[in-house]
């Protein structure tokens, strides 16, 4: 297993498209983190509370895990692209173990770059709002919890990059099941579309970073229902990749 995990590590780093993804996922933090901070600062003449502080920086979530799981189906779909898939399953002819070494990889990979850029992003929005205090325990929670979020959502487009294999397909689908689909399902009416709405991919996901919306789920148990979609999709993902023909 360690040498399957040498090639994934050298081939996430040498590759242009994910250094240059992992680079706009952390530029979309803090920029647009800064941006609402400094726009809420700009707006009021009154102090703004620490924990508004930490929801403000963390905004640019909204839009770094589109980025993340961008990242997440090329690391597999851009083999199928290039015909490189050929080549890795030669090296590794046992499917499930090249698919086991790429989500580990990936996974350290975007947990240390996400969480990085989290906590930078709530200094940078700290130091922008200037609040008059600010729980440090909450803060470093909440940039654990954006970069467990990121990382799941890189682990989503993963999963969805091995079942579909084509990266526009599997991409559209991550913009749908991450971004469109999510926000459809929060104004279903009555109680069962309340249910339907707690429960879907990122509405339960993001809870461990931001609360943007009401919800009878915890921050733990909201990220636990994503890591079920998560487990659910990269099952048929690999069940496919077992499958199908290179």
């Amino acid at each position: 297993m360690t040498h399957i995990l040498r090639s994934e590590w050298t081939k996430i780093r040498s590759v242009r498209s994910t250094v240059w993804t992992l680079a706009v996922t952390a530029l979309l933090m803090l920029g647009i983190g800064a941006l609402i901070s400094g726009a809420a600062a700009g707006s009021t003449d009154e102090p703004i509370p620490g924990d508004q502080t930490i929801t403000l920086s963390l905004t640019g979530i909204m839009f770094a895990q589109l980025a993340m799981a961008t990242l997440g189906v090329l690391v597999i779909s851009s083999e199928y692209r290039t015909g490189g898939i050929r080549t890795s399953l030669m090296a590794v002819p046992r499917r499930l173990s090249l698919l086991t070494g790429k989500v580990v990889v990936f996974t350290v990979v975007a947990f240390v770059v996400s969480t990085i850029a989290s906590a930078a992003a709530l200094a940078l929005g700290a130091l922008i709002t200037q609040p008059p205090s600010i729980d440090l325990a909450e803060a470093a929670s909440k940039a654990l919890g954006a970069g467990l979020y990121l990382t799941a959502c890189g682990l989503f487009g993963l999963a969805l990059g091995a079942g579909i294999r084509h990266t526009p397909g599997a991409i559209v689908s991550a913009i749908a099941l991450m971004l469109v689909l999510p926000q459809i399902a929060g104004q279903l009416p009555g109680q069962w579309g309340k249910v339907v709405g707690d429960y879907f991919t990122t509405n339960a996901g993001a809870l461990i970073a931001l609360r943007l919306r009401e919800s009878d789920l915890g921050p733990w148990s909201g990220f636990g229902v994503y890591l079920v979609w998560i487990a659910v999709t990269m099952v048929v993902g690999a069940v496919l990749l077992q499958r199908r023909d290179a």
